[in-house]
């Protein structure tokens, strides 16, 4: 009796995290949309300068990707050390490329 009431209860307890992860991935699906339409809304609406616009888009670009990251790609969960390194190291020598493709240009 204890084993079947402990496997009912480890059920539930299941059925609640995957409804509480769904939720979280919904609301980041939801913001990513919203901050979207934030971007298309701030070039269509052509009141601000590129000054403005770009470090704005940048901003929304790195909030979103942090959203797939780490809602979509599941790299919050435990066990995913080893993709996740390769993951931030891609992201890390993607940054000095371009910084060093900048500084090249620039110089």
């Amino acid at each position: 009796m204890t084993e079947n009431a402990n496997s009912n209860e480890l059920k539930l307890y299941e059925k609640e995290q995957r409804k509480e992860e769904m939720q979280k991935q919904l609301i980041s699906f939801g913001l990513m949309i919203l901050f979207t339409l934030i971007a298309f809304s701030i070039v269509a609406s052509g009141a601000f300068s590129k000054m403005v616009i770009i470090p704005v888009l940048m901003l929304m670009c790195l909030i979103q990707v942090g959203f797939q990251f780490y809602y979509f790609m599941h790299m919050k969960e435990k066990g995913h050390g080893v993709p996740a390194a390769l993951i931030y190291g891609g992201v890390w020598a993607a940054f000095l490329t371009l910084a060093a493709l900048g500084i090249i240009s620039w110089w």
